[in-house]
């Protein structure tokens, strides 16, 4: 996947619309810059529940100390993708909390944000039951976009397409 290709299919998709177009130009087109653009790659039904507005925290758990964790912040910006498929939509990330999990903590989850989550199904816990890691993100700003494809050949479920700037910003535009 050549990140600069996808980045530039994004900017096209997202010129119409009247929060994402002004957003995207000014937070993440520009380089360097004070947001990360990621791919999340979304089995259904959670995808149809994040662009129906009924999802509001999307959730990655893993075994490992891999991304998004650690690595999304506020702010950032996320191309929801199909699984096997093309990338339908994009939405903000306001609030991200990531935690270390033991069960207490993963039933503190449950119980927490389950229903944001739209993880209301005792298999979707079970699954998650050996996770040592998890992040949360309460997103905002969900937008369908024209479906495009992009090339990802790879099994991960997040991709980092564009890293924050570590220099400080000095001014705003």
């Amino acid at each position: 996947m050549i990140k600069s290709v996808v980045l530039d299919q994004a900017t096209q998709a997202v010129q119409m619309e009247s929060f994402w177009g002004e957003y995207w130009m000014k937070n993440v087109v520009p380089r360097p810059s004070h947001v990360s653009a990621h791919v999340g790659i979304f089995v259904e039904p959670f995808l149809t529940d994040i662009l129906e507005g009924t999802k509001t925290i999307e959730s990655r758990f893993s075994m490992n100390e891999c991304d998004p964790y650690g690595v999304v912040k506020s702010g950032d910006v996320i191309l929801l993708k199909q699984a096997a498929g093309p990338v339908v939509g994009l939405c903000r990330v306001r609030t991200v909390w990531s935690y270390q999990v033991d069960p207490e903590t993963l039933m503190d989850l449950k119980e927490t944000f389950g229903e944001a989550m739209c993880a209301n199904d005792s298999e979707f816990w079970i699954a998650r039951a050996d996770a040592a890691y998890a992040t949360l993100m309460q997103i905002d700003n969900v937008s369908a976009l024209a479906p495009f494809d992009i090339e990802k050949r790879d099994q991960r479920g997040w991709v980092v397409l564009k890293k924050r700037s570590r220099q400080r910003v000095l001014w705003e535009d």
